[in-house]
């Protein structure tokens, strides 16, 4: 950053000559880009602006047309002020008609009293300005250094924002082009003053350039997208104006994130990541004020005050790892936020784990949510088909009741996959026996049940890997029909008729009993609820 006229003024070598303003006081804050010493009229054509002209008077004109005529030319060539000595032509002080060329052009001129080394104040202000000139480019360097180490290391948008917080000392919050807040880092600032009515806040400041800044708000904006494509602004809420070091680093986040979205492979998109954050927020109990998951729901575009909150759960069918499961689930939350869109449904839409995407469904209190949700549904079903099923939690009124309303989704989606029913979604009480089993299978009592009831039978299939359980499932799935369950388990009557003896025997327990049956049965649905880790 250039020094400005006043910081010059303040230099030693320039108080020395006892410099005195005497036009332009309300104009030294412009930037002086060098000195130049001038003993001669036409001078207008040797400068560049800028600069501070030194001058003994002595080749100044003594007639008020030349004059101003002599001003008027430094004024167009830009310069940044002129500071004239007294003791060779001037004694006392300046001509009347140069002060008021002077005053009438905007140029200040200092006026120094004293006997002035022009050399020594050339000298200290081109120091200064080299200097700073070396401290732009050792800044630039580290900027450089900092942002394409993120790069390189394939860093995410909350750690390039959080560099960006931090090397500033100031909020950055990153939107799309509607105004939505996708990523923030407040570096400590309160979510509640800074995000509130972001979108109207931030629609009323114009991007007439590639970066702005916004005297009333104190808003470095600059647009973040690459290949002509832009898709976002970031914003570094600075205050005051600016330094050049916070232009230059916004400008360099700006194009670390622009790289980084082009580098993606199979990955969430900025939007799901964010309601990602807020959900977890929300379940995990992460905000230290509910209030403020309000705020930050609120700020991408999503009201959750006032609303009927809903928790729903997308549970995939298929476990895997790799890209082609992250590549599945990411599919997955971008068809349920697509579906969400289409219907104009207010939601957080994020992934929970590598099997789970939620939903947070933020419906006006007048809107009946059982049609919702059939909409809902059959929407989702469209766009993902049979790859999920949907599981419904409980109304929430308030944002703390949204974590029991999620955790019960999960629960109902993790019985509702074993289901054979195909149900456009799933609640608590649609599932029965299994979802009241579910709900217990954390319990040691149930798993001694089910140790009691199928334990000899499941030690001699792991002795001698066999499937005289999966042989009992089907028996009991086909409701005792031996026929049916011998097809089901495609063996000959004969061959299942078998197996079904050595059960009994194993288990020393009467299959034509309905009763003992029952009991198998609810232990066998037990053991899915207590086999399922996930």
């Amino acid at each position: 950053m250039l020094p400005t006229l006043a910081e010059v003024l303040s230099l030693p070598a320039l108080q020395r000559a006892r410099p005195r303003v005497v036009v332009g006081s309300e104009y030294l804050d412009g930037a002086v880009r060098w000195v130049h010493i001038a003993e001669v009229t036409d001078l207008a054509h040797l400068l560049r602006g800028g600069e501070l002209v030194l001058s003994t008077g002595i080749a100044m004109p003594d007639d008020p047309d030349a004059l101003r005529r002599y001003m008027d030319d430094l004024a167009a060539a830009g310069v940044s002020g002129i500071a004239v000595e007294l003791g060779r032509k001037y004694h006392a002080e300046l001509p009347p008609a140069f002060l008021d060329a002077a005053r009438d052009a905007r140029v200040p001129v200092i006026q120094l009293d004293r006997e002035a080394r022009f050399v020594e104040i050339t000298e200290a202000v081109h120091v200064r300005v080299v200097n700073q000139q070396l401290e732009e480019l050792r800044e630039s360097e580290k900027l450089h250094s900092v942002f394409t180490q993120l790069s390189v290391e394939g860093a995410d948008t909350a750690q390039i924002l959080h560099e960006a917080a931090q090397l500033s000392g100031c909020p950055v919050v990153l939107e799309n082009l509607t105004h939505q807040v996708l990523a923030c880092d407040l570096n400590g600032e309160d979510p509640g003053t800074l995000l509130t009515s972001w979108e109207s806040r931030s629609r009323a400041i114009r991007s007439g350039s590639r970066t702005v800044h916004n005297p009333a708000t104190g808003w470095l904006v600059t647009m973040v997208g690459a290949r002509g494509q832009d898709w976002g602004r970031l914003i570094l809420i600075a205050g005051a104006a600016p330094t050049p070091r916070q232009s230059m680093l916004i400008e360099r986040a700006a194009t670390t994130l622009a790289l980084g979205r082009l580098l993606e492979r199979h990955q969430e998109s900025l939007e799901r990541q964010t309601h990602r954050t807020i959900i977890a927020g929300i379940i995990d109990r992460a905000y230290s004020d509910p209030e403020e998951a309000l705020v930050r729901a609120r700020a991408v575009g999503v009201p959750l005050k006032g609303r009927v909150l809903v928790g729903l759960v997308l549970r995939l069918r298929e476990s895997g790892t790799g890209l082609a499961a992250q590549a599945r689930l990411s599919d997955t939350a971008e068809g349920a936020a697509r579906a969400c869109r289409e219907l104009r449904l207010p939601a957080l839409v994020g992934s929970l784990d590598d099997l789970r995407v939620g939903v947070l469904l933020a419906l006006p209190t007048k809107q009946r949510l059982d049609p919702t949700l059939h909409m809902l549904a059959d929407r989702v079903h469209q766009t993902v088909g049979d790859a999920a099923v949907l599981a419904v939690g409980s109304s929430a009124e308030d944002i703390r009741e949204v974590r029991r309303s999620f955790l019960e989704a999960r629960q109902v989606g993790d019985v509702a996959i074993r289901q054979s029913d195909q149900r456009p979604f799933y609640r608590l009480p649609d599932l029965h026996v299994r979802g009241l089993l579910h709900l217990f299978r954390d319990d040691e009592r149930l798993q001694t049940y089910v140790e009691r009831e199928l334990g000899p039978l499941l030690d001699h299939d792991a002795r001698h890997a066999g499937d005289l359980t999966d042989m009992l499932r089907c028996y009991l799935g086909a409701g005792r029909n031996k026929a049916l369950a011998a097809s089901r388990a495609h063996l000959s009557r004969p061959a299942f008729y078998e197996r079904l003896r050595r059960i009994a025997n194993i288990l020393d327990a009467d299959l034509e009993s309905v009763e003992t049956c029952l009991s198998l049965h609810v232990a066998l649905l037990s053991l899915d609820s207590v086999r399922d880790e996930r």
